[in-house]
């Protein structure tokens, strides 16, 4: 019984495509593809021009960084590594108490596990962490890709500078707050200055 979604040379659907046919269809789209304008950028002879905003590789300004650990915990993959001690720090002044800090021993990021999603960069309170557009760190073992603080803080020197704001935008509150703040801190200190000067001058005088 003969298949009636078959013709007798048993191309589906009952069409006939012979040799011919399919050669000039192939010949045809060569010869449009020769025809149209390439957009192959020839890497690494000319490099991509990325836009600002680029997620490449994660920067470190170690003398940022408290070891608060916030970068850590929030990090979906634990792929970061922070190790730490703490110091005593003497009082600035005599009879005042001694402070403890954190110092930075090892801060290191596996980047075989990271999918840099940025959010150890929006985590961090103290702007210790960028985002950096280089993108050429690949490597032929993986265990390689682990970069501690040294490869990370040598991708500073990449980073780009913050964009300048909308002059059309709306101040943040924070803004606002810290320029009230910093008044007050003037004034203050300018009170404080002119009492110094009063109390100085000769009782003739004042």
């Amino acid at each position: 019984m003969t298949n009636p979604q078959h013709d007798d040379a048993g191309s589906p659907g009952g069409h006939r495509h012979g040799v011919g046919g399919g050669l000039v269809s192939g010949l045809a789209t060569t010869a449009r593809a020769l025809v149209r304008h390439t957009h192959t950028q020839e890497y690494p002879d000319v490099r991509p021009d990325l836009p600002p905003r680029s997620r490449g590789v994660i920067a470190l300004l170690a003398e940022n960084c408290t070891s608060c650990m916030l970068c850590a915990r929030e990090c979906p993959d634990w792929c970061i590594y922070i190790e730490s001690h703490k110091e005593e720090v003497p009082a600035p002044e005599p009879g005042g108490r001694p402070r403890q800090k954190n110092v930075l021993d090892r801060f290191a990021i596996d980047f075989s596990l990271c999918m840099y999603c940025g959010i150890c960069i929006e985590a961090c309170p103290f702007d210790a962490l960028f985002w950096s557009p280089e993108f050429e760190y690949a490597e032929f073992d993986i265990r390689d890709l682990l970069h501690e603080s040294d490869r990370l803080e040598g991708w500073m020197a990449s980073v780009p500078p913050p964009s300048l704001p909308d002059p059309g935008a709306v101040e943040a509150k924070e803004v606002g707050v810290a320029r009230t703040a910093a008044d007050k801190a003037i004034a203050a200190y300018e009170a404080t200055l002119a009492k110094e000067r009063e109390e100085d001058r000769p009782e003739g005088e004042r």
